[in-house]
């Protein structure tokens, strides 16, 4: 669940912008990466993102070249935010498994982590541009062999490791396709097994209830469910 972005000049913690400066190179990014998530990458254009923000699109060429100069750093902010952080996660130092596979479900419920919405658009450009399958595959690469790492590190088989990473980054990717809006009472109760299918072995109890109260923790923060 995405929300809307707040501008730098709306924020009240924010600095206040001087002289003719009505809007920042970060409010173009935020609002264009709005619009990619809600609308897709063909209506990420200047004149739209200006009205929406009520400012003159001349002010978008102090900070941008060009639309696809824009485009190219929505990219980079994905690179730099949901593939970076799935690949911290698996480095997380861990005592078992079981943990280290918490450690990387923090980013399926945390959106400050990983903004599924997000993934979710790129994936839906990468089928109108070469260029952006090609980036979509190298991360998903890099996911992939983080996650493989992941379990080597635990003693698992490259082929096990392997297959393993696959079921855990698919399957992830899968469940959020298919938009369950199931309670999060009833995804949490299913942690534990969720963690057994996953590696093989059972999870300690306090592990499922440190995720768990991760979780919940999040829900009260934001005021929406993880999904």
């Amino acid at each position: 669940m995405s929300t809307k972005p707040i501008l730098h000049r709306d924020d009240p913690e924010a600095e206040p912008l001087t002289g003719n400066i009505k809007v920042t190179r970060d409010d173009w990014l935020n609002v264009a990466m709005d619009v990619l998530i809600s609308d897709g990458v063909e209506q990420v254009k200047v004149m739209n993102l200006a009205e929406r923000m009520a400012v003159s699109r001349s002010s978008f060429y102090w900070y941008f070249k060009s639309r696809q100069e824009l485009l190219d750093a929505l990219l980079a902010r994905w690179q730099a935010t949901n593939t970076a952080a799935l690949i911290a996660q698996s480095e997380l130092p861990a005592e078992t498994i079981t943990a280290a596979v918490c450690n990387v479900q923090r980013c399926v419920v945390n959106l400050e982590l990983f903004d599924t919405a997000l993934d979710f658009a790129v994936r839906d450009w990468a089928r109108r541009s070469g260029k952006v399958r090609r980036m979509l595959d190298q991360s998903d690469a890099r996911r992939l062999a983080a996650l493989r790492t992941m379990f080597i590190r635990f003693n698992y088989d490259e082929t096990e490791a392997e297959t393993r990473a696959r079921v855990l980054y698919y399957m992830q990717i899968g469940y959020d396709l298919a938009q369950l809006n199931e309670p999060m009472a009833t995804r949490l109760s299913m942690v534990p097994h969720y963690l057994y299918v996953f590696t093989g072995v059972e999870p300690r109890p306090e592990e499922v209830s440190e995720f768990s109260d991760y979780a919940k923790r999040l829900w009260e923060r934001t005021g929406h469910e993880p999904t």
